[in-house]
């Protein structure tokens, strides 16, 4: 069992934007691990980013129905970048990890 983290700068506080940033970066992190067994996903947002839950996104559009998900709000850490969607999701069947940071979320990591 693995973690694989992402992150996603998402434009605006909207249904819309997260909804789009959610299944960006779900997407991207399953092409780039070859995910098929998850565990279970954990999504945190930014204080600023309170419009929509990530995990209902992934329910509906993925048909992820039998996946435990869990949605948080990040500590709001002064001087910390805004709008930002991170994901962390288990997975049985991945033996080496690929991070996926997108758009200014790249930034987060070197």
């Amino acid at each position: 069992m693995k973690g694989i983290r992402g992150a996603i700068t998402v434009n605006a506080n909207t249904q819309d934007a997260i909804k789009s940033a959610t299944l960006e970066l779900l997407n991207e992190m399953l092409r780039q691990n070859n995910i098929n067994d998850i565990s279970h996903v954990i999504f945190t947002l930014t204080h600023d980013l309170d419009a929509a839950f990530p995990a209902k996104f992934a329910r509906v559009e993925l048909g992820w129905d039998d996946v435990a998900m869990m949605c948080f709000n990040e500590i709001n850490v002064p001087g910390a970048m805004p709008k930002v969607l991170r994901i962390l999701i288990v997975a049985n069947d991945v033996s080496c990890p690929k991070f996926v940071y997108l758009k200014g979320a790249q930034a987060l990591r070197s």
